[in-house]
């Protein structure tokens, strides 16, 4: 596989086979992405894996949660507050579409939530990871972990698995971080869902669309 048939094949997948993973693969793809670029080599990215019984006790944990409406301050906003056209369009697209191919129209609210929770349970997924980052950094830096974790993700896609990058798992960061025994100095920027796609799930047939290249790309010769 080349890069671009990576690329091409890489999307967040919400429906997984409970099909082990082997640890010491997983463990192979966090340190091949390590390669990501990283202004000034700071590599600020730091790494947990989850599987097995931690994991496990970690959806207990959350759905424990979820049942009693438990909520904590996010880490930070997922997204802007005053999102605005285009951008509030595509999100919304992207939401309607995801529901579409589970059958579960806009005004089933309990429906909409309860799928909403599947978060949570890394949609079936047997491993997770996790990253956070220090607290001191900027930007520049939150734009290196991306780049590490697109690293990861297309690591994966050529290993033969599914991810899922999760940013709602900073609406609990005092949860993940009471459990990862994340230092006071550290803050968690997201978790990933990682495992074998189980290609039966209806959800798993989503394709996002990306926007024409006249609205976004310029080329000045």
């Amino acid at each position: 596989m080349d890069v671009t048939e990576a690329i091409a094949a890489r999307r967040s997948v919400r429906g997984f086979l409970d099909t082990p993973v082997d640890p010491a693969l997983l463990h192979d793809l966090a340190i091949k992405a390590s390669r990501a670029a990283t202004g000034g080599n700071l590599q600020p990215w730091h790494i947990a894996i989850v599987q097995g019984e931690p994991l496990a006790r970690l959806k207990a944990t959350m759905a424990a949660k979820l049942a009693t409406g438990e909520a904590e301050t996010p880490a930070y906003d997922v997204y802007p507050k005053d999102l605005t056209a285009p951008y509030r369009d595509r999100r919304y697209t992207v939401g309607e579409a995801m529901y579409a191919h589970l059958g579960i129209p806009r005004d089933d609210k309990t429906a909409r939530r309860d799928w909403f929770a599947r978060n949570f349970e890394f949609f079936g997924a047997p491993a997770a990871y996790f990253c956070t980052v220090d607290r001191r950094m900027g930007p520049p830096q939150w734009s290196d972990l991306g780049m590490y974790l697109q690293n990861l993700m297309l690591l994966a896609v050529e290993a033969g698995l599914a991810t899922c990058p999760q940013e709602c798992w900073a609406m609990y960061p005092e949860t993940v971080g009471t459990f990862l025994e994340i230092r006071e100095d550290r803050m968690l920027f997201c978790g990933m869902a990682i495992g074998y796609e189980d290609k039966s799930a209806r959800v798993n047939a989503l394709r996002t669309e990306r926007a024409d290249e006249a609205e976004w790309l310029t080329t000045i010769r």
